[in-house]
């Protein structure tokens, strides 16, 4: 299925763009798994989710992941967990039970199984793997995405549901889907904003040389639709 690019004149715009059609994806769908992002763009949704949405969705059906994590506590403010919670899951009516965080503060690769099988009792799955209604991605500067970098492309094609990373520089760990899950998503929305992403936003849209060394560009869901939600800024090249 064609990859669908939604433009909006400014950060702040695109956040709102994929408010209204997140508003207006959501509203007839039973029950919903999704998976949130960390970054800037999220951080901005999440703050219009609570503003302007809290009475127009019903929060109740979905269900919250998270596409990776820090190996941080909850109350570390590198936490994707503590972002979401504070600007918006706090804030709206929802049982616990439907917020499925990742424990950063335990060790990281028991946690990796245990959140491995809580998506697995509760999101459906299609071809053996998890099949998230939705996931939320971002792209670093590097063109890594969750927390699959450069250096660890085996993620992409892990057979785990859930794969540890080590931040390339920091060395930080993390707890992160991989490809397969990603990939076997029914909608997948990159949100990338600024100037700095222009360039692989091209390269990796338009599918130029050299292009796959991005593991954002191995995101093409075998089995949904794929969403560029972008400024003009980070657009610059696909005009």
């Amino acid at each position: 299925m064609p990859t669908q690019i939604h433009i909006a004149e400014t950060a702040e715009q695109t956040a709102e763009d994929f408010a209204h059609f997140f508003a207006d994806w959501v509203k007839d769908k039973p029950l919903v798994a999704l998976a949130l992002s960390g970054g800037s763009t999220p951080q901005v949704i999440f703050r219009l989710w609570a503003e302007q949405y809290l009475e127009s969705i019903d929060w109740k059906k979905i269900h919250f992941f998270w596409g990776d994590e820090r190996c941080v506590p909850p109350e570390d403010k590198g936490s994707n967990f503590k972002m979401a919670n504070g600007l918006f899951l706090s804030k709206i009516d929802i049982p616990q039970e439907n917020i499925h965080r990742i424990r950063g503060e335990a060790d990281p690769e028991e946690e990796a199984r245990r959140y491995a099988a809580e998506i697995q009792d509760t999101v459906s799955t299609r071809n053996g793997f998890p099949a998230f209604d939705m996931i939320l991605l971002g792209m670093g500067g590097d063109g890594h995405t969750a927390s699959i970098f450069p250096h660890q492309m085996k993620l992409l094609t892990a057979d785990a549901i859930c794969g540890l990373a080590t931040h390339p520089e920091s060395g930080q760990q993390r707890i992160t889907l991989t490809g397969k899950v990603l990939n076997n998503a029914t909608e997948v929305a990159f949100l990338v904003t600024g100037q700095g992403k222009a360039q692989k936003v091209e390269e990796i849209i338009k599918g130029k040389e050299g292009s796959s060394r991005y593991p954002a560009a191995h995101i093409e869901p075998t089995h949904g639709r794929l969403h560029w939600f972008v400024d003009e800024a980070a657009a610059a090249g696909l005009r």
